[in-house]
C-alpha cells in the first residue's frame, strides 16, 4: 500500500470537493491518504474521516493586499511544513500531491524526494500569475514575474502535472516547458449521485415566485458584486419584485458585498448565507430556477473552469454567464451567454429565463445530461488514478468502455 500526502492551502478538506473526491478515489484504490490543510470553522487539529487522515492548522488571512498575501503564504508554508513532518512520523510518503494556489510547496516535495525518493504530483487548480493580474490590474510587474517563476519552478519540479482543463495544460507545456506526456487533464467533475435536484422548498423563495442562486468564492475577481448590481437593476429599474436572490459562500469581499446590498436597499431581495452546510446548499439549489455565474472576463476567469458551473448543471439548473472561453466549453448549450460587462444584458437574460419555463427545463436537462455523460467525476477518476499508476511505476488501467 502506497502512502500519499496531499497539501491544500486555500480551502479546508473535505470542504474542497475536488480534493475530497481525489482522496476517496485514492483510498478506494488501496492507498493510505493524509491531507495537510487549513482548519474550517470548528475543525479539530487532527481527525480521520472516511479513512483519510486530516492534519489541520489554524488559517491566517491578514487581508487582500499584496503584503497580506505574502504574509499569509509564508505563514501557510511554515504551518504546512510542520504538519508534514508530523504526518511523516508514521512513515515515508511515496507521493506528495501539492494543490495550488499558491505555488510555494515544491521545496517540501523536493526535500521529501531527496530524503525518501518521494514522487511529486502538482494539481494545478489556479493560475497564480493571472490571479494577481486580475486582482491588481495596475499593480507592479515584479510580483507577476515572481509568480511566473514560482509557477515554472513548480511545473518543472513535478514528476507529473494535473491540469483542470486544456487551457491550463497548454500553459504548463507552452509557458513552463513541461513535456506534453507529463501533463494530464483531470476536470473538476461533480458527483451526480450526490449533487442532484431534490424536492423544492418554496419557503426558500421568501415569498417570491422565482429564486436565482449563486454559489462560490466571493473574492475581487469573482464578480459577485455584479449579482448585487444586477438585482438592483431588476428590482428598482425593471420593477421585477418577484425574484429572490440567495448567495452562498464567503471570501475576502463578503462584508463589502453585504454593505453594497444594504446601500442599494435590497435587504428584502438578496440574502447571503455565508458558507452553508451541504444539506442547505442542496435545498437552495433544488429550489432555484436559475444559477448565476457572474465571473467577469479577466486573464484568470477566461481560461478557468468554474466549479459552480458544474454544480448548477448537476442540479438541472440553467445558468446565466458572461461569454468566457472555458465557461462555454464546460456549460455548452446549458447556459445563456451575455457579452462580458453588460449588466443590463445579464439582467434581461435572467428575466427571459424566468419567464420561459419550458426553456429553463430544456436547458436544465441539457446540463444534467452533460454532467452524467461527460463531466462527472466518474469520467475523470480513471485519468486521475492513471497519473498515480504512472508515477508509481504501475500499469495504467484498461479502458473497457470504448470511451
Amino acid at each position: 500500500m502506497s502512502r500519499v500526502l496531499i497539501i491544500v492551502q486555500n480551502l479546508p478538506v473535505p470542504f474542497d470537493r475536488r480534493v475530497w473526491l481525489e482522496c476517496q478515489a485514492l483510498v478506494a484504490a488501496g492507498h493510505e491518504v493524509c491531507v495537510v490543510c487549513p482548519k474550517g470553522e470548528g475543525d479539530p487539529a487532527f481527525e480521520v474521516v472516511d479513512s483519510v487522515r486530516l492534519y489541520k492548522y489554524r488559517p491566517y488571512a491578514p487581508g487582500g493586499s499584496k503584503l497580506g498575501f505574502i504574509t499569509e503564504y509564508v505563514y501557510s508554508f511554515l504551518a504546512t511544513a510542520r504538519l508534514v513532518l508530523r504526518a511523516r512520523r508514521s512513515g515515508r510518503f511515496d507521493v506528495i500531491q501539492a494543490c495550488n494556489p499558491p505555488d510555494i510547496f515544491w521545496p517540501i516535495a523536493m526535500a521529501a524526494r531527496a530524503v525518501d525518493r518521494t514522487r511529486f504530483v502538482f494539481d494545478h487548480h489556479d493560475l497564480c500569475p493571472e490571479l494577481y493580474q486580475s486582482r491588481f490590474p495596475d499593480g507592479p510587474k515584479l510580483p507577476y514575474r515572481a509568480l511566473r517563476a514560482l509557477e515554472r519552478r513548480t511545473h518543472r519540479s513535478a514528476d507529473h502535472v494535473i491540469a483542470t482543463n486544456d487551457s491550463y495544460r497548454e500553459i504548463a507545456i507552452r509557458r513552463s516547458g513541461k513535456p506534453a506526456d507529463a501533463v494530464t487533464v483531470v476536470r473538476t467533475g461533480p458527483d451526480p449521485e450526490r449533487l442532484r435536484r431534490g424536492a423544492a422548498r418554496p419557503e426558500l423563495r421568501r415569498g417570491r415566485r422565482f429564486l436565482a442562486a449563486y454559489i462560490g468564492v466571493m473574492g475581487p475577481q469573482d464578480g459577485v458584486d455584479i449579482v448585487v448590481r444586477v438585482a438592483d437593476i431588476l428590482v428598482h429599474d425593471l420593477h421585477r419584485d418577484d425574484i429572490a436572490f440567495t448567495l452562498i459562500g464567503s471570501g475576502d469581499c463578503y462584508h463589502e458585498l453585504v454593505a453594497l446590498r444594504d446601500e442599494l436597499h435590497l435587504g428584502g431581495h438578496v440574502e447571503f448565507t455565508g458558507r452553508a452546510p451541504d444539506d442547505l446548499v442542496a435545498q437552495i439549489l433544488s429550489t432555484a430556477d436559475v444559477g448565476l455565474s457572474p465571473d467577469p472576463k479577466n486573464p484568470l476567469n477566461d481560461v478557468s473552469t468554474m466549479n459552480k458551473t458544474m454544480e448548477y448543471m448537476s442540479f438541472e439548473m440553467p445558468l446565466v454567464a458572461f461569454d468566457l472561453r472555458e465557461t462555454r466549453i464546460s456549460a455548452g448549450d446549458a447556459a445563456v451567454y451575455v457579452t462580458p460587462g453588460d449588466l443590463h444584458g445579464y439582467a434581461q437574460a435572467i428575466i427571459d429565463l424566468m419567464d420561459d419555463e419550458p426553456r429553463r427545463a430544456r436547458l436544465g436537462r441539457i446540463g444534467r445530461a452533460r454532467v452524467e455523460q461527460e463531466l462527472a467525476w466518474s469520467h475523470q477518476e480513471r485519468a486521475y488514478l492513471d497519473v498515480y499508476r504512472g508515477v508509481l511505476g504501475q500499469p495504467a488501467s484498461l479502458d473497457l468502455t470504448g470511451a
